[in-house]
């Protein structure tokens, strides 16, 4: 398993638990001692979390990574799950994407497509779809959802973006949750982006949850979206090795779970 990997789901294990031992990591991660003890020694000096002994502490206010740091960890496998995501949909459907690393991902495979409308309040999505000369037609409709900005931010926010929202209907919405697990379902960890995503939700006739294998089981603070609300779960294929048990507590709680 790559360094960035591990590094990546230790911070989803310390989003949910806020404090993770040394132990916890090497069971979960299925690593030695030592590589748990340079993965720590990274994440403090990334300034993500606080060694202590026996493991770490999350640091106030630390999340999840960056954006443009999310979307290099296991982009070939989020690249597959994208893949499979375009194969659920056709011509002349209304479908919503959020701002996580996966839909952006996406957004690039959706560009094979023509006859979608597609709404956003992800900037990087909405340039991904977009791209051309000024003279081209679009073969998607691209709908870039208004709102707050804020410094270093790439979408969207706040209570106009949610109101725009309520205006549309979709057939379907793809998310990517930063956590997803049987009991709790679809989380995030910002407020902001929790209301987003449960508004995409409630305004779109399917649920597609597009999240890599290091996402499941996990449970960040905010819950968007029970089990019940999730029509299908993509994945990656190397989730079934790596977290076989929360995979099957996920296959046994949703109605679809496709390994990409």
């Amino acid at each position: 398993m790559l360094q960035e990997t591990r590094l990546h789901r230790i911070r989803a294990l310390l989003t949910t638990l806020h404090q993770v031992s040394t132990e916890r990591i090497i069971t979960e991660l299925g690593v030695s001692r030592e590589t748990a003890r340079r993965d720590i020694i990274e994440l403090e000096a990334q300034g993500v979390a606080r060694r202590v002994h026996g493991g770490l502490v999350a640091l106030e206010g630390a999340a999840e990574p960056p954006l443009r740091v999310r979307s290099a960890v296991m982009a070939r496998e989020k690249r597959a799950i994208a893949q499979a995501a375009v194969q659920r949909l056709h011509s002349g459907q209304t479908v919503f994407l959020d701002a996580g690393s996966t839909t952006t991902l996406l957004a690039e495979a959706l560009r094979t497509m023509s006859g979608l409308t597609i709404i956003t309040n992800s900037l990087q999505a909405a340039l991904a779809l977009s791209q051309g000369e000024e003279r081209d037609t679009l073969s998607n409709e691209v709908i870039l959802l208004g709102g707050s900005m804020m410094a270093g931010a790439q979408q969207t926010r706040g209570d106009i973006t949610v109101g725009e929202i309520h205006r549309f209907r979709a057939d379907v919405a793809l998310l990517s949750p930063v956590g997803i697990e049987a009991n709790a379902g679809a989380t995030s960890f910002y407020p902001h982006e929790a209301a987003i995503a449960r508004a995409m939700t409630e305004q779109a006739s399917q649920l597609i949850l597009l999240a890599d294998r290091s996402k499941l089981g996990v449970i960040s603070r905010m819950q968007y979206a029970a089990p019940t609300a999730v029509t299908l779960l993509i994945t990656d294929s190397a989730a079934a090795k790596e977290h076989g048990a929360a995979l099957a507590a996920l296959t046994q709680a949703l109605p679809e779970v496709v390994l990409a």
